[in-house]
């Protein structure tokens, strides 16, 4: 275990100029004081590690130092062939950079490791837009995606609904969500500065490279940006609530009709069951039109109470079922639905 620790040290500062005590604990997963020791175990078995103190100070390997335990074992080479994503690869213009990349490592590997390309192909495939959606590649992407690889500012046009806006972008990362494309990036500190949005690569018309590049911010995280952005725009196109009452069944499947963490949140937050198992949650909805349209899905293990609109819409849609289906399907039925199949007991809320 130490063993590998050590090796994972010294590839750590062959890869930077230095690191702090702090920033080889945290990679490390171990103690500063663990790192102590473990740099005192290399110099003493002849590897150049050199400690500087003071708020500056660090490790660093010196005199040019590179270390020969580079191999790799099985399981690492079938992980590094999964790290590229051939289509997102491709649709970057990154293709003919990561066949080459892959050849010049499966040269480097042992005779014994060089199906390791073939074995993890066959086992993981990422096919990431959704189902019964044509995916489209943006035609900018390939620009936008050379950008970011070059930290080079661009000038940007994009379509923000009926309007066309111009932006110097300093464009940060690029992210493949469901089959779309955005951009994390934020404008040019020349253009007054400010803080990281999201662009959808798709509304992009224009997009020209600068000569100048940009220095980075260190401390931009674009994983973490990216969640944390997600989940804001979830909950920010959440504007209604609708109080519903659920089946068993309904209360399972809540989470593939809705947002699932509304959902989770919403059923978390509800009362115990009535004496029928049923549960009655508030659940934010972006609108009672698209809310309408997910509980369908539900069909009879939902019961809408509120808003009354909404409710209404299913009352009508009880009824045209009733029509659609003849005989038995206007009487009460298992969920509470009344003789004029709104749930009611005759009684409409929209008073139609």
């Amino acid at each position: 275990m130490r063993a590998a620790r050590l090796i994972k040290m010294v590839l750590l500062l062959q890869s930077r100029p230095a690191m702090t005590a702090a920033e080889l604990a945290r990679e490390l997963e171990v103690s500063e004081r663990t790192v102590t020791r473990d740099a005192q175990a290399l110099s003493e078995a002849g590897v150049p590690v050199y400690a500087e103190r003071g708020r500056a100070g660090g490790y660093r390997l010196i005199g040019g130092y590179r270390t020969r335990l580079t191999g790799l074992a099985r399981g690492e080479a079938e992980a590094l062939f999964l790290s590229g994503v051939p289509g997102a690869l491709r649709e970057m213009g990154l293709q003919d950079a990561a066949s080459a990349a892959r050849l010049k490592v499966s040269a480097a590997l042992l005779p014994s490791l060089r199906d390791a390309s073939r074995t993890a192909a066959q086992r993981f495939h990422l096919d990431a837009p959704n189902w019964f959606r044509e995916p489209e590649t943006p035609e900018l992407l390939p620009a936008v995606a050379d950008a970011v690889w070059d930290d080079r500012t661009v000038a940007a046009r994009y379509r923000r609904g009926e309007d066309e806006v111009v932006r110097e972008l300093e464009p940060y990362g690029l992210v493949l969500k469901a089959g779309v494309w955005y951009l994390c990036a934020r404008v040019a500190r020349a253009a007054g500065g400010g803080a990281f949005r999201v662009y959808r690569i798709d509304r992009f018309t224009a997009v020209e490279a600068r000569e100048e590049r940009f220095e980075r911010d260190d401390g931009f995280d674009l994983p973490a940006f990216w969640t944390e952005r997600a989940e804001q725009f979830a909950r920010s196109i959440l504007r209604v609530e609708a109080v519903v009452r659920l089946t068993p069944e309904g209360a399972r499947r809540l989470a593939y009709v809705v947002d699932a963490l509304s959902a989770r949140e919403a059923l978390r937050a509800a009362g115990a069951p009535d004496a029928d198992g049923r549960v009655t949650v508030t659940l934010p909805v972006e609108s009672e039109e698209v809310a309408h349209t997910q509980l369908r899905g539900l069909g009879p293990e939902v019961e809408v109470l509120a808003p009354e609109e909404l409710r209404a819409r299913f009352a009508r849609d009880a009824r045209r079922l009733a029509g659609l289906y003849g005989d038995g399907a206007s009487g009460v039925g298992e969920y509470g639905i009344g003789a004029s199949g709104d749930g009611t007991s005759g009684a409409d809320p929209a008073g139609t």
